[in-house]
C-alpha cells in the first residue's frame, strides 16, 4: 500500500493545451471524416457570445471582494444553451468557451435539443463559508438574469458546485422573474423538482463506458483492474459501481494524494472527496499503519 503526493511544480511544468485549443483541434480532426461545409466548421470554432461579469461579495468580516464570473454560450441551433457552472480559481473565458464547445458536441451526439454552454466564477470555493457561497451564487444569478432561462440557457452543477448551489441559483432567478422557474437549472434537489439519480448519473455513465470498452476488447469486467483518478462524486460513484460489477479497483486519488494496492481497494469504505475531503489520504494512512 502506498500513498502518492500531488505532483510538484517541476513535474507539472509541461502545461497541457487549454480546453479551447483542444476542442478546436478535435473539431478539425472530426470534420475530415464527415461531409460538412467548411463554413460551418469555421463557425463552430467560435462561441456565439461570452459574457464576463463582476460578482461582488460581502465577506463574513464585512469587507467586500469582487470576483469575476463568465458564461460562454457556444451554439443554440438545436435548442437552448446548456452546461455547468464551476467555481474554481482557474475559471476563465477561454476555459468556459472550450467546455461550452464540448457541451455542443455532447448534446448533438446524444440528439438532445440543446446547445453548449458553460460558465463559472474564478474563486476558490474552499475559501468561502456556506453563507458566502450562497450570497455569491445569488449575485451571480442576478448578473446573468438576462442571459439564462429555460428557453435561453440552462445551468447545471460542475466542479465546485452542487445541488445546493443550483437551488440557490434557481431561487434567486425565480425571485427576479416573479414566479418559480425550476427549468432554469438542472441538478437541483428532487424536493424542488430535480431528478432522482441525477447526482449519481455522471459516475454511472463513466462506469458504463468503461464496462463497454472492456467488453469491446474481449475481456470480462471481473478480470479487470482499474485505477480512478479523481475521487469526487463522479469518480467515487463510477468506482463503486465497477467494483459492484466485479472489477478490482487498485488505485484511487484526489487532489490531496492517492492510494494504491495491487490486491484491490474496498472503495465502498472510502467517502468521496465531496463527502470527506481528506478521506483518500486518511484511508491510505490507516492501511499503512495497519
Amino acid at each position: 500500500m502506498t500513498t502518492q503526493p500531488p505532483a510538484t511544480e517541476d513535474e507539472s511544468a509541461a502545461e497541457p493545451d487549454s480546453a479551447l485549443v483542444t476542442a478546436r483541434r478535435q473539431l478539425e480532426r472530426a470534420a475530415t471524416h464527415v461531409d460538412v461545409d467548411p463554413g460551418v466548421v469555421e463557425r463552430l470554432k467560435h462561441p456565439t457570445r461570452v459574457q464576463q461579469v463582476s460578482v461582488p461579495l460581502e465577506r463574513e468580516d464585512g469587507s467586500v471582494e469582487v470576483f469575476t464570473g463568465y458564461r460562454a454560450q457556444h451554439d443554440d441551433v438545436r435548442g437552448p444553451y446548456k452546461g455547468g457552472l464551476r467555481y474554481h480559481p482557474e475559471v476563465s473565458a477561454e476555459e468556459c468557451t472550450g467546455l461550452s464547445m464540448w457541451m455542443t458536441w455532447k448534446c448533438a451526439v446524444m440528439d438532445l435539443p440543446f446547445g453548449g454552454g458553460k460558465g463559472g466564477i474564478a474563486v476558490d470555493p474552499k475559501a468561502l463559508t456556506e453563507d458566502e457561497t450562497e450570497r455569491l451564487t445569488r449575485r451571480f444569478a442576478e448578473e446573468l438574469r438576462d442571459a439564462v432561462g429555460p428557453t435561453k440557457d440552462v445551468a447545471a452543477p460542475d466542479m465546485g458546485t452542487d445541488a445546493q448551489t443550483m437551488a440557490w441559483f434557481m431561487d434567486a432567478y425565480s425571485m427576479q422573474q416573479g414566479e418559480t422557474i425550476p427549468g432554469v437549472v438542472t441538478g437541483k434537489p428532487p424536493v424542488i423538482g430535480g431528478s432522482y439519480g441525477r447526482e449519481e448519473a455522471p459516475g454511472r455513465s463513466t462506469a458504463i463506458a468503461a464496462r463497454e470498452a472492456v467488453r469491446y476488447y474481449g475481456r470480462e469486467v471481473s478480470d479487470t483492474t482499474i485505477a480512478v483518478q479523481g475521487f469526487g462524486s463522479v469518480g467515487a460513484n463510477a468506482a463503486r459501481l465497477l467494483e459492484e460489477w466485479g472489477a478490482t479497483i487498485v488505485a484511487v486519488s484526489d487532489v490531496n494524494g492517492g492510494v494504491y494496492d495491487p490486491d484491490g481497494i474496498d472503495v465502498s469504505a472510502i467517502p468521496s472527496h465531496d463527502e470527506e475531503p481528506e478521506a483518500v489520504t486518511r484511508f491510505a494512512t490507516e492501511l499503512d499503519e495497519g
